[in-house]
């Protein structure tokens, strides 16, 4: 059997945790109001072991869940739809390991021009909820080529995976099918991302814009993907963004002060 192919939408979350209130309301946007799939399993990361009827979903035993295991799962019947709330832990130091939300779908939507459309408003309206920073959206093994590398284990013998940036406080893997930059990363870049064509430059309000290289997620890994990621990482400062070639990490990166504040 074929593996299913997955489209990740990965929303990062500012220090700290988000309250049982902002995770209400982001429930409602991405299960009520935008449907982005059918849920009828929950667990705490990651499992889904709780069943959830779709037609009367229970928001208080989803809420429930996330204060208990800090972490909250929610999927469809199958495998092909799912989110993830997953905050950083309290005792985390800021920036080391953030907290995000994670929705994993079937990459075959993205074909459909009226569902890029609205993914683009809903990703946007979600990451003005919880004042992200950052949001990247792509297909599964796009993004995994891009933020992992091996590395010679310390015995000697054969390697072992790490992150070529463990966040967004170290700077950009590099550039995805949608970058969606909030306040910090749009300062970082000024007039070289307001210059951006429009055909691949777009304001989304209050402080986000979306740098979207190519028009399908597929496009990603091919020679024409692979060109248009280099000139808009040239246009906008190789530096802001890691060095496959070569190994090596950012030398630039965004000023997270005050992000709570960042949309206000």
């Amino acid at each position: 059997m074929a593996r299913l192919r997955y489209l990740t939408t990965d929303i990062e979350l500012p220090p700290g945790r988000p309250s049982s209130t902002v995770v209400q309301e982001i429930l409602r946007l991405v299960l009520v109001k935008h449907r982005w799939f059918v849920p009828e399993r929950y667990g705490g990361t990651p499992s889904f072991d709780e069943q959830l009827d779709p037609d009367r979903i229970d928001h208080g035993a989803l809420l429930a869940t996330y204060e208990e295991h800090r972490s909250l799962c929610i999927a469809a019947r199958t495998d092909s739809d799912f989110i993830s709330i997953s905050p950083a832990r309290i005792d985390s130091p800021p920036y080391r390991y953030n907290g995000r939300i994670v929705w994993y779908s079937s990459a075959r939507r993205a074909s459909n021009p009226t569902w890029r459309a609205a993914h683009a408003e809903q990703v946007a309206e979600v990451m003005r909820l919880v004042s992200s920073p950052l949001a990247v959206a792509a297909l599964d093994e796009d993004a995994e080529r891009k933020t992992r590398r091996l590395v010679p284990s310390d015995d000697g013998i054969g390697s072992i995976e790490t992150f070529t940036v463990r966040n967004y406080s170290e700077g950009l893997p590099g550039l995805f099918w949608r970058n969606f930059f909030g306040p910090p990363f749009v300062r970082m870049f000024g007039e070289r991302l307001a210059s951006l064509p429009e055909d691949c430059r777009r304001p989304l309000g209050e402080g986000l814009v979306l740098v979207q290289p190519y028009e399908a997620p597929t496009e990603a890994g091919t020679p024409r993907g692979d060109e248009r990621e280099r000139a808009l990482i040239e246009h906008l400062g190789p530096e802001c963004f890691y060095d496959h070639a070569h190994q090596t990490p950012p030398t630039r990166r965004p000023v997270l002060d005050s992000l709570s504040a960042v949309f206000h």
